[in-house]
């Protein structure tokens, strides 16, 4: 009862936080913007090839009519939507260590205050923040690909769009778990870009490309029927279990850890 009286607390100090920083403000514009921009491309690149054609045909490129689809703006969205889950994690990298460098965190550790409460308050604070602004940019893409095209063209994109977001939620972790023994943000994205290189390296191997978290990051067959969720599901489970183990290794750490 009093952990959770105190993550409470907390998680609502860090979402305060996040309002008054402008940091808040600032992810729901961006995600907002990629939500738009992914249909905006699509619809855009017709009359962009055909307002370039006359120079591109100087060059002896031939513009033939090009025809749009849902499957163009969904394909824009798993090539955007990486970049915001890059700019969240530089913007969380230093949510822990900040406080650790500032001795911010002392007062409050001084009146009681658990340190798996603030861990998991800042932990839930960046799921949150990522899942509803993904979630914003999804909507916004899903609703304009009805309205201008038609979505049952594109097979999969809830399942693929989980897969992206599974994979978000365990670089996250990432966060938590390396700024349990960081010193600054810098290590700490430095862990997580380590990670990634390794996951991305690996996923190369054919033989065990299927059981990686970067597998879910490969949504093109699944958006063409090419694959189907069920070829994913070892890559899901790998994500899943990997993000709670991260979390659960950083308990130890955090407590043990000199503020």
């Amino acid at each position: 009862m009093k952990f959770l009286r105190h993550f409470i607390t907390f998680t609502g100090k860090e979402l305060l936080e996040l309002c008054r920083s402008g940091r808040l403000l600032l992810l729901v514009i961006l995600f907002t913007a990629f939500g738009v921009m992914n249909p905006a491309i699509a619809k855009l690149t017709p009359w962009l090839l055909q307002t370039m054609s006359d120079s591109l045909e100087a060059s002896g490129i031939t513009v033939t009519e090009v025809t749009v689809t849902a499957m163009d703006s969904w394909v824009q969205f798993f090539k955007n939507m990486p970049m915001a889950m890059l700019v969240v994690l530089v913007m969380f990298g230093g949510i822990f260590t900040s406080e650790y460098s500032k001795g911010t965190l002392i007062p409050l550790l001084a009146k009681g205050l658990g340190r798996n409460a603030v861990a998991a308050a800042k932990t839930f604070t960046m799921l949150l923040v990522w899942s509803a602004g993904y979630l914003m940019s999804y909507g916004i893409t899903f609703f304009y690909n009805d309205y201008y095209w038609d979505n049952s063209a594109v097979q999969n994109t809830a399942f693929a769009a989980f897969g992206l977001w599974l994979f978000g939620v365990l670089l996250i972790c990432c966060i938590t778990f390396f700024s349990s023994f960081a010193s600054s943000a810098i290590q700490v994205l430095l862990g997580i870009g380590a990670v990634y290189i390794a996951l991305t390296m690996l996923c190369m191997i054919g033989t065990v490309s299927e059981y990686l978290p970067s597998y879910l990051l490969q949504s093109g067959e699944l958006l063409t029927g090419q694959a189907q969720p069920s070829d994913y599901s070892a890559a899901v489970c790998v994500t899943a279990v990997s993000s709670v183990v991260l979390l659960l290794a950083s308990i130890p750490m955090t407590v043990k850890r000199r503020v």
